[in-house]
């Protein structure tokens, strides 16, 4: 009988903690994903009493390797959330905490990345026409939550590797001149450099709304993102107007990365928001923003553009990164 490798994966953000078992066995291509759970973040004062509480829960016995996705930059095996001050994780000190014999940090955006050539057709859902991409080629994941995480799963043919990086704190850089008005708008609000972030985000999308009603001395009375999300699916104008400017947004961003990654087997769109809004999105100006790169839109216009509807990629990709405990 074929012997199983199991571990815990997780997903860490400043919202949500998703945790799961990952299990394959030696003749199996894919993990399967169990007992997974969603902990909101803001009911635990630090990411270890999280990670207790999964634990505490499980219906069988915890394993002993475990694979974690945090959204931060991760530095000598320790991570501070971007978005959630408060937690701060450490390799050596969740060991001890989960009675693990190794614990790994990763990005929770190279997690997506490493998830990309493991999803089923069914995990994606078209934005744009239906391409195929270049077989071999770069592809780009990226995507709004609480935050806006980016990586890339690089790709010659002959080896695979996973470029991380912090690209949601990139400069916003304005196409229109609504996008220019905005942009002064929040520097006189106070930020004094304004991120991608800042804008695709679930804050981002609060801060179009908030600047659309300013801008068009409307009322903006929602103070809640996803409130925003569905007022705006609900029909009311304002908040569909901020809507429909965080797809165009979010089109020439990951026009832009595709760009600035050579993306030409495809750009896929992940993070909390999208699935939510995924017809709105279709219907949106998000394809025209992703081509229109000048001399450069024939290059874009070949390249698909996805939506990841599948609520467990990073853990998928954060499984693939286990390893049995006696390997180094």
């Amino acid at each position: 009988m074929a012997a199983a490798l199991s571990g815990l994966v997780g997903d860490v953000g400043g919202t949500h903690a998703r945790f799961a078992i990952a299990t394959r066995a030696d003749d199996e291509r894919r993990f399967r994903i169990s007992q997974a759970r969603v902990l909101d973040a803001a009911r635990y004062r630090t990411g270890d009493a999280a990670l207790v509480a999964y634990l505490a829960e499980l219906s069988t016995a915890p394993p002993k390797v475990a694979v974690i996705a945090a959204a931060g930059p991760i530095s000598k095996g320790a991570v501070s959330f971007t978005n959630n001050r408060r937690w701060r994780f450490d390799e050596r000190r969740l060991a001890k905490t989960g009675g693990f014999a190794r614990v790994s940090l990763i990005n929770d955006f190279t997690a997506q990345a490493l998830a990309i050539p493991r999803l089923r057709w069914s995990d994606t859902r078209f934005v744009g026409p239906p391409l195929r991409g270049l077989a071999h080629a770069t592809r780009a994941i990226l995507g709004p939550g609480t935050g806006f995480g980016a990586a890339a799963l690089v790709d010659d043919g002959r080896a695979q590797a996973v470029m991380t990086g912090e690209g949601g704190h990139a400069g916003f850089a304005p196409e229109e001149d609504i996008e220019v008005e905005i942009l002064r708008r929040l520097n006189k609000r106070g930020i004094e450099r304004v991120s991608v972030e800042h804008l695709l985000s679930g804050p981002g999308l609060l801060n179009l709304y908030k600047t659309l009603g300013d801008i068009a001395d409307q009322p903006a009375p929602i103070d809640a993102p996803d409130q925003v999300t569905r007022a705006g699916l609900a029909g009311d104008a304002l908040a569909r107007e901020a809507l429909a400017r965080f797809c165009a947004i979010l089109g020439s961003a990951a026009g832009n990365f595709a760009l600035a990654t050579g993306a030409r087997g495809g750009v896929y769109i992940s993070g909390g928001i999208a699935p939510d809004i995924l017809d709105f999105l279709e219907a949106s100006d998000f394809r025209r923003r992703f081509e229109a790169k000048d001399r450069m839109g024939d290059y874009l216009s070949v390249i698909p553009t996805r939506v990841v509807v599948q609520p467990h990629a990073a853990l998928i990709g954060a499984a693939s990164l286990l390893e049995p405990v006696g390997r180094p």
